[in-house]
């Protein structure tokens, strides 16, 4: 209980809107339901996931919108992936409760963590309406247009730009901080914010220009593509730019000698969606149900992607036939 410690740790998905969005709640609900006096927070991602089991981490912790683990005394999470085995599972089911909870059918762990701790702050920061619907929005991808996206106009996402443009933790931690005590307007315009927006806006627009040349659209309605990712920023909804009746997009970004495998389907379209985060998992990566992304580290990319793209093809095969993955 928090009224016994004075500090609680926070391990949350890092370079992540959703993620920060999910702590700064998590951080009001653990200082004013809880109890506790301070929050310490941890940027996590998923090249831990190999070793996160048998990381040990500082106690008392809440982990949000991040792998479950079973020294957590807070979790909260959506994602299809969560667990890392049968084991985990069985030991999250053993603990469930209000503290300790998964929905795979959220869309976001921002509005999860919202709908179940968010009652229970007194008094409820009405920002955080706003902070919900935008996290929620830009991590189950559903914006009103394409152009929407590659705009950039609405100050969310360029708030979301610029925590992609950010290396290392401060400016993750900052923006939590920032996300408890002001509005998504006033963050927007803040220096240190316009400074990473204005450098990830040059580099966006010139990844549109390298994307172009290296998008194609598939028989199957599926645009892949392999592409140089160095200097540029390679935005994932830009391939429903050039090709907005695709139904998924599958493809490389090459970035200082490393891959990155990333996929996702046309939220701007309606159809029977294939499970794009199980599908990655065999590849060493995870994700959502409409989205996916692997890091290739030993694997040879074009086989990767070959094997990513037979698996939506034979989901759609067995859907086809009645049958499920």
């Amino acid at each position: 209980m928090g009224t016994i410690y004075n500090k609680v740790h926070i391990y949350f998905h890092s370079h992540c809107f959703d993620g920060a969005a999910s702590a700064a709640i998590a951080s009001d609900y653990l200082e004013q339901v809880r109890g506790y006096s301070e929050v310490l927070l941890h940027g996590v991602n998923y090249h831990l996931k190999d070793a996160w089991l048998a990381t040990k981490l500082e106690r008392p912790c809440a982990i949000v919108d991040f792998l479950y683990h079973t020294a957590a005394d807070f979790w909260l999470d959506h994602h299809p992936t969560a667990f890392l085995n049968d084991e985990t599972r069985q030991h999250y089911e053993i603990r469930s409760g209000n503290d300790i909870f998964y929905d795979s059918q959220a869309s976001s762990c921002s509005k999860l963590i919202w709908e179940r701790w968010g009652p229970m702050l007194s008094p409820q920061p009405a920002h955080y309406e706003e902070l919900v619907k935008w996290a929620d929005r830009i991590d189950s991808a559903r914006y009103k247009s394409v152009e929407e996206t590659i705009s950039l106009e609405a100050p969310p996402l360029q708030i979301n730009l610029a925590l992609a443009m950010s290396r290392g933790k401060a400016f993750n931690h900052h923006l939590v901080h920032l996300f408890r005590k002001q509005t998504l307007d006033e963050i927007a315009v803040r220096p240190e914010v316009r400074t990473e927006f204005e450098k990830g806006q040059t580099l966006h627009k010139r990844g549109l220009q390298r994307l172009k040349s290296a998008v194609r659209q598939t028989e199957n309605g599926i645009v892949v593509f392999d592409v140089n990712g160095d200097d540029v920023l390679i935005n994932r909804y830009a391939p429903f730019y050039f090709y907005p009746h695709a139904r998924y997009s599958a493809g490389i970004v090459r970035t200082g000698g490393k891959a990155k495998l990333t996929t996702m389907r046309n939220p701007w379209l309606e159809f029977p969606c294939a499970p794009l985060g199980q599908l990655c998992t065999p590849l060493g990566g995870g994700g959502h149900q409409r989205v996916g992304s692997v890091l290739l580290r030993d694997q040879d990319p074009q086989m990767a992607l070959s094997k990513l793209l037979n698996g939506i093809a034979a989901w759609e095969h067995n859907q086809s036939k009645g049958d499920t993955l």
